[in-house]
């Protein structure tokens, strides 16, 4: 079974239609969303609507800071994502307000452990982005025997950290498109990346796909053909290639 992993779309729509539709190429047959779902971007609505038909046909959702700060904005802000907080809060729907406030912040689907942020108190949204903080979450969600992986966003980065012998982790620099040997007798602990808001000044949309009977991770950037293939309109695929 491939199960694609989205995290910080950052209600941006065109985006998402890129990563779903490279993904259902790649034979993604599972779906799982890691959090910040809006915020930022322009079109939550339409972001919500998308995921939610997900949701409906079985994927997995996790909440994120931004998801969390769309239901209760904060009253008082100088932070840019928390400014748009209480916009996206306004053009949110009593029921899709329900949506994100009812969303878990940590769920599990067999060997395997979804997260925004780190495991460690997950509603401190702390950053996983060294092997320090990596490891920190990697112990809290295998407090769980079972899990073996671990999976997560917030850093808008893409990252992997195995545990080699010893304790302490080791980091694995991904190469997109490239399938990571991934064996569960070793813990692995990733984050996969923005599809919204890539922060590296590359306008390349970020997610990753696990093979979990192969146990075989690959991180993907850029699917702006992916949106020409699927039909969609040439508006999206163009915006992404700009990176606007």
């Amino acid at each position: 079974m491939k199960l694609a992993l989205l995290s910080d779309i950052h209600a941006n729509l065109q985006a998402l239609e890129a990563c779903l539709a490279h993904a259902t190429e790649q034979g993604a047959q599972e779906w799982a969303f890691l959090g910040d779902l809006v915020g930022y971007g322009g079109d939550p609505v339409p972001v919500l609507e998308r995921i939610q038909e997900y949701v409906a046909q079985g994927a997995l959702v996790v909440q994120g800071n931004h998801d969390a700060m769309a239901v209760t904005p904060p009253a008082q802000s100088n932070l840019q994502g928390e400014a748009t907080a209480e916009w996206t809060h306004a053009q949110l729907s009593v029921d899709q307000r329900r949506f994100l406030s009812d969303l878990p912040v940590t769920a599990k689907l067999g060997n395997t452990f979804f997260v925004h942020a780190s495991a460690d108190t997950p509603l401190k949204w702390r950053y996983v982005d060294d092997t320090r903080s990596a490891l920190a979450s990697l112990e809290a969600a295998t407090t769980d025997p079972d899990i073996r992986y671990v999976f997560g966003g917030h850093v808008h980065e893409q990252t992997l950290y195995y545990r080699g012998n010893g304790r302490g982790l080791m980091a694995f620099s991904p190469t997109p498109g490239v399938p990571i040997p991934t064996p569960a007798h070793r813990q692995w602990i990733a984050t996969v990346g923005s599809v919204g808001q890539p922060r590296d000044g590359k306008p390349l949309t970020m997610y990753a796909l696990f093979d979990m009977a192969q146990s075989r991770l690959t991180f993907h950037r850029g699917a702006a053909a992916a949106v020409r293939r699927a039909g969609l309109p040439e508006y999206f695929a163009k915006r992404l290639e700009e990176g606007r």
